[in-house]
């Protein structure tokens, strides 16, 4: 049975963010969606150092008992 195209999950098209780009061509839209993504992309780096210095603390307790 053929599926309805509108019946899809939508995907999210992705768009590779390059530092330092002209953001002339940009429009609004497209820099207010640049933002989220490197907003998200920050908090996803701000988690790994926290797991990171957990993980350096606990390491640390161990060897100094």
């Amino acid at each position: 049975m053929p599926h309805d195209p509108d019946d899809l999950p939508l995907k999210r098209k992705h768009t590779e963010i390059v530092l330092g780009q002209d953001l002339s061509a940009l429009s609004e839209f497209e820099l207010a969606a640049r933002i989220m993504e490197m907003e998200g992309e920050i908090a996803r780096c701000r988690e790994a150092i926290s797991a990171r210095r957990a993980s350096k603390d606990a390491a640390s307790g161990v060897f100094k008992s």
